[in-house]
């Protein structure tokens, strides 16, 4: 079995440049996803919109950044994801995060910071939401019929009259369903009552071993995928990458030796069920060496093959999008 591989792009630099090579360098090496890291409040340009950017100037990687439900309406949310997995062509996702900062909070004023369970009661409403947004418009919506001076069958529009405890939206979305249907959805999640109450596609976790990521992974429904993060120092010999890695923590595991030694790692997770892995690169530098030193070694080895799937959703495995407001839906 070979695994899917991803890696996360984290910075504050306002030149497109600087994203444009970093997610070039993983589209060049078919790697099958990027995530884009972001927080309300911290310096730096939107994920969403970076990930905009560089959309069509790659081919292959998947793009998904990373999008707060706390302080953004789902109805934009919705449409901005959206848009990007038309501009991708169907390689869009999205990694959504709540906030409880109270200096985000405050950046705006509209209200106190919500407790646990209210943040994620809050970020279950908005994926629901998004998604129906998302299926607002059947696939066959749009007609163009220039005789008749139609642009859309109104027919196939849909009110998703959502009404929960912190927002209502009636609907229709503003922008047709996505290529995908329903671009892949992520979040990172450290304990169980995460999960429990944020259902997604893929789920991110941070286990410390092949036991760890085992146990992690019989707690999750089947359906779902689960990709094991690891914050890496590579180099060619260990005691560099060591001394790089210096005191550095984190909620992963960090890794700090050569590219055959991380594969060895990799390899012995795979057993534990996971779909894949997500790299961190522990400094810019170490992003090269996923994709120019480690991935030659995981594909030697079997652990990684490119994906011939040109939509994330595929290559990831997840069942086609059925649009909930279809006849064939209505009929299932």
């Amino acid at each position: 079995m070979t695994l899917r591989i991803a890696a996360a792009l984290n910075g504050d630099s306002f030149d497109a440049a600087d994203w444009i090579s970093a997610a070039r360098e993983a589209d060049e090496a078919l790697l099958d996803f990027i995530t884009f890291d972001d927080a309300f409040g911290r310096r730096g340009p939107d994920a969403v919109l970076v990930a905009s950017r560089v959309a069509p100037l790659t081919r292959h990687v998947g793009l998904v950044p990373v999008a707060t439900t706390t302080h953004t309406e789902p109805f934009h949310l919705s449409t901005a994801l959206a848009t990007l997995d038309w501009v991708s062509h169907g390689r869009a996702g999205w990694q959504v995060r709540v906030s409880a900062d109270p200096a985000e909070a405050d950046l705006l004023g509209r209200r106190a910071p919500l407790g646990f369970d209210d943040l994620f009661t809050e970020a279950a409403d908005a994926v629901e939401v998004v998604r129906r947004l998302w299926d607002s418009w059947e696939d066959d919506a749009i007609i163009k019929d220039v005789a008749t001076g139609r642009f859309v069958d109104r027919d196939k529009l849909h009110y998703v009259d959502f009404a929960g405890e912190h927002f209502t939206v009636k609907g229709p979305s503003i922008v047709p369903r996505p290529p995908q249907g329903q671009p892949v959805i992520a979040a990172l999640t450290h304990q169980a009552r995460v999960w429990e109450r944020l259902d997604v596609d893929v789920y991110f976790v941070t286990p410390s071993d092949v036991d760890s990521a085992a146990t992690i992974v019989r707690q999750l429904p089947a359906r779902k995928k689960v990709f094991a993060d690891i914050v890496v120092f590579l180099d060619a010999d260990q005691e560099t990458a060591i001394r790089r890695r210096g005191a550095t923590t984190s909620d992963a595991a960090v890794f700090a030796g050569t590219p055959a030694q991380l594969a060895g790692l990799i390899a012995g997770w795979e057993p534990s069920g996971i779909a894949g892995v997500r790299l961190r690169p522990g400094a810019p530098t170490d992003l090269t060496a996923i994709t120019r030193d480690l991935v030659p070694v995981l594909r030697e080895r079997g652990l990684f093959e490119p994906s011939t799937a040109t939509t994330l959703r595929e290559r990831l495995g997840l069942p086609v999008a059925v649009n909930r407001y279809s006849p064939e839906a209505a009929n299932a």
